[in-house]
């Protein structure tokens, strides 16, 4: 019998529970849709807010996967998909005015990267 060994094209990383509010990240996932891993993790390095550091451990966490499963360089890879899902919610109490209790809320969010090889 012969053996067939099946190359994969797509590769990706999850980070679940992330400590941002999903509408803080989705502007900045939306700038490295699309793009080639290279550029998305030099703008990623680049951008001047912390929030951008989950993105770029879970791009790396793609990419990783990516050159151990198939050892596909980094330059040949884009990000096909990249995804800020809405997490659990928080829900905790502060104390406001007058005795009263002011609801506070903390999101979370789920990201999912998707990188796939260059079509050349």
């Amino acid at each position: 019998m012969e053996e067939k060994t099946q190359q994969r094209s797509e590769f990706g990383a999850i980070a679940k529970f992330v400590r941002y509010s999903p509408y803080k990240l989705r502007p900045i996932a939306d700038v490295v849709r699309g793009k080639d891993v290279v550029y998305a993790l030099n703008w990623l390095n680049t951008y001047k807010t912390q929030r951008s550091e989950p993105i770029i451990k879970t791009l790396q966490s793609a990419v990783a996967n990516a050159k151990n499963l198939e050892d596909i360089e980094l330059s040949a890879l884009i990000v096909k998909e990249i995804r800020v899902d809405q997490g659990p919610i928080r829900k905790y109490f502060k104390p406001g005015a007058q005795g009263r209790a002011k609801p506070q809320r903390k999101r979370l969010c789920h990201i999912s990267v998707t990188v796939q090889k260059k079509n050349r």
